[in-house]
């Protein structure tokens, strides 16, 4: 048994995912077959993991299927930003913003640059997205906030 996402195919999201075999997918009888997508619920942000004995997931080297595994309301692509790769990718949160991407690595959003890690989290500072202050001067963006 496998999964399979069910795409809309007008909006590229996904409406459902259900197990089942690929002869059952191909008969029709969920719907026409070009809609249903593998994905597996070992793939997240492009690692394959497995189930060790104490019970936690770890990358075990497998081989990652179409970037994360798919939920309902993820994106489907079929072709990441022109890499010929195809993934499941979660919508945009508020957090994300026009500027931030879609990665080729990992198939998840991503701000143009890395958030700075110098935030003192003892005095309650951390970073947050302002793309106001990136669209305006593309150096900025993150900007340190107190809490």
């Amino acid at each position: 048994m496998s999964h399979f996402a069910e795409v809309n195919p007008d909006t590229n999201t996904v409406i459902r995912v259900i197990v089942a075999e690929q002869d059952f997918i191909n008969s029709g009888s969920v719907g026409p077959a070009n809609r249903w997508i593998q994905t597996s619920y070992n793939t997240l942000q492009n690692v394959h993991y497995a189930e060790a004995a104490n019970g936690e997931y770890v990358p075990d080297g497998g081989t990652p299927l179409r970037g994360n595994y798919a939920g309902i309301g993820y994106e489907y692509h079929a072709d990441v930003n022109g890499t010929g790769k195809d993934a499941f990718v979660a919508p945009r949160s508020n957090n994300q913003w026009d500027s931030w991407k879609i990665s080729n690595t990992k198939f998840q959003w991503e701000s143009p640059y890395e958030m700075p890690t110098d935030a003192n989290v003892a005095n309650s500072e951390s970073y947050q997205w302002d793309e106001n202050a990136y669209q305006a001067n593309n150096q900025t963006g993150w900007i340190k906030v107190y809490g």
